[in-house]
């Protein structure tokens, strides 16, 4: 079996392991307060252009959103998102679980419209009755997004100044940040991201670590007692070097941009190889996810030897089949799909 499941399948690359086997009789510092962890944010402070920034390391992308938006939150607020976004459909209601509801618009590709979020908050604003109603508190988008699809510098720009006119935080999803920053025909940069929303995280674990999600205020905006509030949902780790360590190898040498254009270069292959034997996509993703409409039979008979998720259907007879490549996805796993679909 070769396996395009998911990309997070693998252990770490090279590099990070080889960061952590050097420093693993450092006896450093616990919960994150050691020299490895300083040098990470450094390292991510210069990349994204924003020598202020405020970062906090934490373990996975699920248990990231939880506490970064419920540490942004009143009680009485929610959370904006459309109704494909992560937070809604792949995360168990973890949001919900911390008592802040997810307010869904509806998306175009996957992604949400300045003009749709616009018209959401001035109707709320002008409603008579907003107080005996969920106030919307942030607004949360994914780059990529669900179905791998980019905002263009212009979409987030635009998002951002609706996100500042009604005052409202913008968070950034960036679980497969470095997929989306490296794909073909982006025009955003890290550093043009990190001035057009509040709060971001880059993610690490879909993007050669172990695990681990580095997550930035741009604006100094953090809570005050955010790492009482990481505490709170189980998100400190006592050994805070095992993220710092691989942060630090990551954002050296441009390492996590290499990474992720090499699963881009992956995914471009595989998706001229899926286009040359005549398959149709269910979106036109630029990024390491590519989905794949497959009629029922052919679904099946290609999972026997390919593993692969698949994201629903398009009708009764017929399968949309994601197909994820990673830092980690090799030439000869290409060659040999290539084989498999004769």
């Amino acid at each position: 079996m070769i396996s395009f499941e998911c990309d997070y399948n693998n252990g770490a690359c090279q590099q990070v392991l080889d960061n952590l086997i050097r420093h693993n009789n450092a006896k450093p510092t616990p919960y994150g307060f050691d020299e490895f962890s300083e040098r990470a944010k450094h390292c991510i402070r210069e990349a994204c252009g924003l020598p202020d920034a405020q970062i906090f390391f934490l373990t996975g992308g699920t248990q990231t959103n939880a506490t970064t938006i419920d540490s942004m939150l009143y009680q009485y607020e929610g959370v904006i998102c459309v109704g494909s976004g992560h937070i809604n459909v792949h995360e168990a209601g973890a949001v919900e679980f911390t008592e802040h509801k997810i307010i869904t618009l509806p998306d175009y590709q996957g992604k949400m419209e300045a003009k749709v979020l616009d018209k959401y908050l001035d109707d709320y604003m002008h409603d008579g009755n907003k107080d005996h109603a969920v106030h919307p508190g942030l607004v949360y988008i994914t780059f990529p997004t669900e179905f791998g699809t980019l905002y263009s510098a212009k979409e987030l720009k635009d998002i951002y100044q609706v996100c500042q006119n009604y005052e409202i935080p913008l968070y950034i999803d960036g679980a497969r940040l470095g997929y989306g920053l490296m794909a073909d025909g982006n025009d955003i940069t890290l550093p043009y991201l990190a001035r057009h929303c509040d709060v971001f995280y880059i993610g690490g674990t879909k993007i050669g670590a172990l695990c681990g999600e580095a997550v930035v205020f741009t604006n100094r905006k953090a809570h005050k007692h955010f790492f009482s509030i990481q505490k709170q949902h189980g998100a400190v780790i006592a050994k805070g070097a095992l993220i710092g360590l691989q942060f630090e190898a990551l954002f050296t040498d441009k390492l996590y941009f290499k990474l992720s254009e090499h699963a881009i270069k992956m995914a471009m292959r595989m998706k001229e190889l899926f286009i040359r034997k005549g398959f149709e996509f269910y979106v036109d993703s630029p990024t390491n996810q590519q989905f794949v409409i497959l009629d029922n039979e052919q679904a099946e008979k290609l999972s026997r030897k390919v593993e692969f998720s698949h994201f629903g259907q398009t009708d009764r007879h017929h399968t949309i089949c994601r197909f994820v490549t990673s830092w980690a996805t090799t030439e000869e796993e290409i060659d040999e799909l290539e084989k498999i679909l004769g």
